[in-house]
């Protein structure tokens, strides 16, 4: 199946799904030399996003598209007063988006939405507006008004970046093609077993030794991120609406920090670099105050580092660890946490003792209950959605598959998307869901060729069962929507698996 170049989009195609549209074909509106952008007067990060918006067309229109305060038939308005009537939920991603032959108006009550509108915005012109040069055609915004809010407030990708290193410049290329979906939160996992990848004063060994060549799995994919470069790399991700939320994880998969440091393993001797896959195997020691020494400085130094309101502990697979060192373990290391100014967040088996309902579990397992999940939700904590064998994005797409595991099974884009976060646990309704996450760990990738290929096509579905309501949750519509992205992802140089049960186009 093919679609021209410059095919005219219906106001409703794109991913996620708006809350609502209501279609007005006789309003279209055509991008030409003379279009501008104007953005709300007095604020900088409508500026910012304005710019942004230039950026993304520029290149394929050739247009100059200037952007100030004053004129342009594109308008990105903060206007938080006038959103009453516009059916805006709670927060500061909803908008209000208007095409009419006269122009574009996007309002929103804060920079936020204005971001996510001009996602929608580059959903709605044809395929060609990602080409990286000129491209001879119309540029016609169909006609009407969406009217948009997310359905969860955390909607996010977890990268790992222990097991394999991927750099500065992999990862913001990697945020660039995520937000398009309007994904708020990379979650890092930026230790492990096999390698440290940020650098901690005070502690130079954890990159110097455990970033470095020969770690990773198989011993391939060594590096790490600097002071200096993680902080780069946040500021990178706040100016696209994205949260960092570093994750180190503890007590168990520490086997990097005990090969750099031997006085954090229970009897002081130093333990063998691992470049295997296996998990488990390792512990930080629950009653050496050197272990607590050791965590408070990283935590204290990652939340400095760190402007985002959360900080991942981990706190899964600590089968090296004794029940009783686990529980005072987390006991001990909450208020840490807390002591920064962070709220916590870790994978589910932290919720198998009593938590403080600011922690937040992530509930990853297969499993189709969790007792320990459903009592803190229970206990007012909020609770992120990442079920393995929905959300992983590294679980296999078939047996055939050349990269990822399948120990959750193989989850194609219908398995993806066939899935609810509200229904996915007794105990966890819609009310104690903070929002989703797809995993991606780095066993088998080794280039962002590989990070890209196994999360699209699947991250657009976890994508849109975060944002839209759940009454639009359609897998004909969805698949329809999602065969359009193939010229869109090539003309990007994104990489993606062509999963047969999309009709892709193009």
């Amino acid at each position: 199946m093919s679609e021209p170049a410059f095919q005219r989009r219906e106001l409703g195609d794109v991913i996620p799904v708006p809350a609502d549209v209501r279609p007005d074909p006789a309003a279209d509106f055509t991008i030409d030399e003379g279009t501008a952008i104007r953005t709300a007067p007095g604020s900088a990060a409508a500026r910012r996003v304005g710019e942004h918006l230039a950026a993304l067309l520029r290149p394929a229109t050739g247009y100059a598209l200037p952007v100030d305060e004053e004129t342009g038939t594109i308008a990105l308005l903060l206007d938080g007063d006038g959103l009453s009537d516009g059916g805006f939920a709670d927060g500061d991603e909803g908008y209000r988006l208007e095409i009419s032959a006269a122009g574009v108006t996007v309002r929103a009550a804060a920079p936020a939405g204005l971001f996510a509108a001009v996602q929608t915005l580059r959903q709605l012109l044809p395929a060609a507006i990602d080409a990286p040069g000129p491209q001879s055609g119309d540029w016609v915004l169909p006609g009407g008004r969406i009217v948009d809010r997310p359905r969860f407030g955390y909607r996010g990708v977890m990268l790992d970046i222990a097991r394999h290193f991927f750099t500065a410049d992999e990862i913001k290329s990697y945020i660039d093609s995520l937000v398009q979906f309007k994904i708020n939160h990379l979650h890092l996992h930026l230790t492990d077993d096999q390698g440290w990848r940020l650098e901690i004063d005070g502690w130079p060994r954890l990159t110097e030794v455990s970033g470095g060549a020969g770690t990773g799995v198989d011993g391939a994919g060594p590096g790490y991120l600097t002071r200096a470069g993680y902080a780069d790399l946040v500021a990178y991700a706040a100016e696209r609406f994205v949260t960092i939320v570093p994750e180190i994880d503890m007590p168990g998969h520490v086997n990097a920090a005990q090969v750099a440091y031997p006085e954090l393993t229970a009897d002081g001797v130093a333990v063998a670099v691992r470049t295997d896959i296996e998990v488990g195997y390792s512990s930080l020691a629950a009653g050496k105050e050197e272990t607590y020494a050791f965590i408070e400085d990283v935590v204290r130094e990652v939340a400095a580092l760190t402007p985002g309101p959360y900080l991942h502990i981990g706190g899964d697979e600590a089968q090296a660890t004794t029940a009783d060192d686990y529980r005072t373990f987390i006991q001990r290391v909450l208020p840490l946490v807390a002591k920064y100014g962070k709220r916590v967040v870790g994978w589910h088996e932290m919720a198998g003792m009593e938590l403080p309902e600011t922690a937040i579990p992530q509930f990853w397992a297969v499993a189709a209950t969790d007792d320990g999940t459903a009592r803190a939700a229970a206990n007012g904590s909020k609770v992120i959605m990442s079920p393995a064998d929905r959300a992983y994005l590294d679980m296999k797409y078939t047996a055939a598959s050349p990269l990822g595991l399948d120990w959750a099974g193989l989850i194609d884009v219908e398995q993806a998307y066939g899935w609810d976060p509200a229904d996915r646990l007794p105990g966890v309704g819609e009310e104690n869901v903070l929002g989703v996450e797809a995993p991606l760990w780095s066993e088998t990738l080794r280039t962002l060729t590989d990070v890209r290929t196994m999360t699209f096509p699947r991250l657009p579905a976890v994508a849109e069962i975060g944002w839209s309501p759940r009454a639009t949750h359609d897998w004909a519509s969805f698949r329809r929507r999602l065969a359009a992205f193939a010229p869109r992802w090539r003309n990007q140089g994104i990489a993606f698996h062509p999963s047969p049960e999309v009709p892709w186009v193009g």
